[in-house]
């Protein structure tokens, strides 16, 4: 069975009509997560920790793999809240093992030693520098480990031409003024903000790759077909892309 398929057997693990549309529509997203971690190794045995990754099915597609999965989230997102426990039926189904931790405040502890380590679309929500929660990361990542980042980019092409016209702001008024604690964007990086990162983690084969998940899941049709036509040239240039993705090795 190829990724997809058994992704979308992960998406219809999910209990309620809602969110198994919600990971199906993730499918895209989700298989390029997994195969940059993966980068050509067989997922057999390899034990993978997701940071932040909340109810995600890139911890449960790790699992259907093959992967011993590890889940760490604080897990105070609207969305795990709202849904509670009936949104790791998938998790529970495939094995994943779930801990509820403050990697920020707490760090990652005794969590042992990890193939990969990935977090996506967590970083930017972070309220504290990760620099020491990374420097964890190294020390927990066996030799030649994968580490992957993803996150948006806070200087894609669309920023650059909306931001002039007076649009683009990282969040609604009401997202950052009216909830406690605000769980929205705190910084969105940038390519020269992941070198940063990976020089300061020691890792090596640093790459940066672009992608445009943003530009598809926008509520406007206009954006979406846009997105459908620029998306693959666009990727050549990494820096312009809505998302960003870097993988890199420890020593």
């Amino acid at each position: 069975m190829n990724l997809q398929s058994l992704l979308l057997q992960v998406a219809h693990s999910y209990p309620e009509d809602g969110m198994v549309k919600w990971q199906t529509r993730d499918i895209p997203r989700i298989q390029f997560g997994i195969e940059l971690a993966l980068n050509g190794s067989d997922p057999k045995g390899l034990r993978v920790l997701d940071i932040g990754g909340g109810l995600s099915m890139f911890a449960p597609g790790c699992a259907a793999l093959g992967m011993q999965s590890v889940l760490v989230d604080d897990f105070n997102d609207t969305g795990t809240v709202r849904d509670g426990d009936a949104g790791f039926t998938a998790h529970r189904k495939f094995g994943v093992e779930v801990m509820a931790r403050d990697v920020i405040r707490d760090g990652l502890g005794d969590l042992g030693t990890f193939d990969i380590i990935t977090t996506f679309d967590s970083m930017e929500h972070w309220h504290s520098s990760p620099k020491q929660l990374f420097a964890e990361v190294k020390t927990a990542l066996k030799p030649s480990g994968i580490f992957v980042l993803g996150v948006p980019n806070c200087v894609n092409l669309r920023k650059r031409i909306t931001v002039p016209l007076g649009y683009g702001k990282w969040s609604q008024m009401s997202d950052w003024y009216e909830q406690t604690p605000f769980r929205g964007h705190v910084r969105e990086p940038d390519v020269a903000d992941l070198h940063y990162i990976a020089s300061d983690m020691g890792l090596r084969d640093v790459r940066i790759y672009g992608r445009n998940w943003q530009g598809y899941k926008n509520g406007r049709s206009l954006i979406r077909a846009v997105t459908s036509v620029i998306d693959r040239p666009l990727r050549l240039f990494p820096a312009l892309c809505a998302d960003l993705y870097l993988t890199a090795r420890a020593h």
